[in-house]
């Protein structure tokens, strides 16, 4: 079993911690760290970002970066407004910001660069997710608001123009602010859980775009999680408590929204700020506004561990994998090195869009309308881009490398295709088998 680290921000100037989830050893804090909730991320877990907001009505705001092996910032980079939440994909090759105005900024990590900016929201985005294959992302906002946005959209300029909207899917049934929001598994085919300040909880389908399950909690529930089995979730209110809901209770009965809380776990004295769940070790982590972070036993409800965060409340906990930066052995080593070769670092994230980068790549996009047949478009369209790409690096041009991603973009695209004809199969086996089982069942009963 892989070794875990724990690591939490504060909204208030108390650095980042980072204990082992274990032995509860802390490893080093990062400083100069005031992270809003959801603004902190482990890029593809080579390093450390965390969006800045001190004082909300701020007209400006930063995004900082640290390594694993020195507590001090390393890069700060100064988007164009005021940044909340912060998400990176899973492989750390993009980092997604919210801001206040409800745009949602898409950058590349390894250049910097701005690849996309959109208007998300009508109010400041809350929360970003990405689902576990990385398809879709999923936003929430003070307007109620949550909303699926697939990235081959977002990143095809004739899909694009031709869209009435970006969205796949916009759920307003919230009536308030959305405080947290979680995917299950399966990619486009998974559940999504959202939380607000209505105080419920909402279940959605991501496939069909519908409500499965709506919730009223007793307080108002600003952090949520999944159990790894997706039985039962974990919601933190505001009364101190993390309240169980359970995802397969019965709803027949006309008030089955009281019938889905379950239990509770009750120690915090304040707001139960942030939630994660460690799959290794299956336990939760709780974090609040009285500056604890506690380790629970999902089975007993028994508290096993408490780290105590430098000062002021807890605004986000994540479990990771230990990275190999933090290893003791290879710590000081990695420390020697990077004082010799300089930062490992990417360069700081773009303020704005490079119009001649758009250029570059709304010219590879086109490239897809030469295509005469559209059934083999994407075939045809990686043909053509490669023998461009060839013409190019002859020619010694820098679009070549442009066009070499759009390339591979394309062959993304074939992928999960191919993906969602499996995932389709799945499915319709999986109803096949349940019919079966749900049939058995009567024939036992009439007998």
């Amino acid at each position: 079993m892989e070794e875990e680290i724990v690591i939490a921000s504060s909204s208030i100037d108390g650095g980042i911690g980072c204990w082992d989830l274990q032995t509860g050893t802390e490893n080093l804090r990062y400083k100069s760290c005031a992270s809003p909730p959801h603004g902190l991320t482990s890029v593809g877990r080579r390093f450390l970002a965390s969006s800045q907001l001190q004082d909300a009505k701020a007209a400006s705001g930063a995004i900082l970066y640290w390594s694993w092996s020195r507590p001090q910032v390393e890069v700060k980079c100064f988007p164009e407004e005021p940044i909340k939440p912060l998400v990176a994909n899973s492989e750390g090759t993009y980092l997604v910001g919210g801001g206040l105005s409800g745009n949602i900024y898409f950058w590349e990590v390894a250049t910097g660069r701005l690849l996309k900016k959109w208007r998300a929201h009508y109010r400041a985005v809350t929360c970003l997710v990405f689902t576990d294959d990385d398809s879709l992302l999923v936003s929430g906002s003070e307007d109620g608001s949550v909303r699926v946005w697939p990235l081959l959209m977002i990143f095809d300029d004739h899909q694009m123009e031709q869209a009435s909207q970006l969205y796949e899917h916009s759920f307003q049934e919230h009536t308030l602010r959305v405080t947290d929001i979680v995917t299950g598994y399966g990619g486009g085919n998974a559940i999504i859980i959202s939380a607000s300040e209505d105080r419920t909880c909402k279940v959605w389908s991501l496939s069909k775009g519908i409500l499965l399950r709506n919730i009223v909690f007793p307080s108002i529930i600003d952090s949520i999680t999944l159990d790894p089995g997706e039985h039962v979730f974990y919601a933190g209110g505001r009364d101190g408590k993390i309240h169980i809901g359970a995802l397969s209770a019965d709803s027949s009965s006309i008030k089955s929204h009281w019938l889905h809380i379950i239990g509770s776990l009750s120690s915090h004295s304040k707001t139960v700020t942030c939630l994660a769940y460690s799959t290794n070790g299956n336990v939760l982590l709780s974090g609040s506004e009285d500056g604890m972070i506690r380790v629970w036993d999902p089975k007993t409800h028994n508290m096993v561990r408490v780290f105590r965060h430098a000062k002021g409340p807890v605004s986000n906990i994540h479990v990771l994998k230990r990275p190999a930066y933090l290893n003791p052995r290879m710590l000081s080593n990695v420390q020697v090195s990077s004082r010799r070769h300089g930062l490992s670092l990417p360069p700081p994230l773009s303020k704005y869009i490079n119009t001649m980068d758009e250029k570059v790549v709304g010219a590879v996009v086109n490239l897809q309308a030469t295509c005469n047949n559209p059934l083999d478009a994407s075939c045809t369209s990686s043909q053509v881009i490669s023998c461009q790409i060839k013409e190019l690096q002859q020619q010694g041009s820098a679009a070549a490398a442009e066009m070499e991603v759009e390339k591979l973009k394309l062959d993304s695209t074939q992928a999960m295709q191919m993906l969602q004809r499996w995932k389709k199969m799945y499915d319709n086996l999986h109803e096949f088998c349940v019919d079966e089982l749900l049939e058995g069942d009567h024939v036992k009963s009439a007998n």
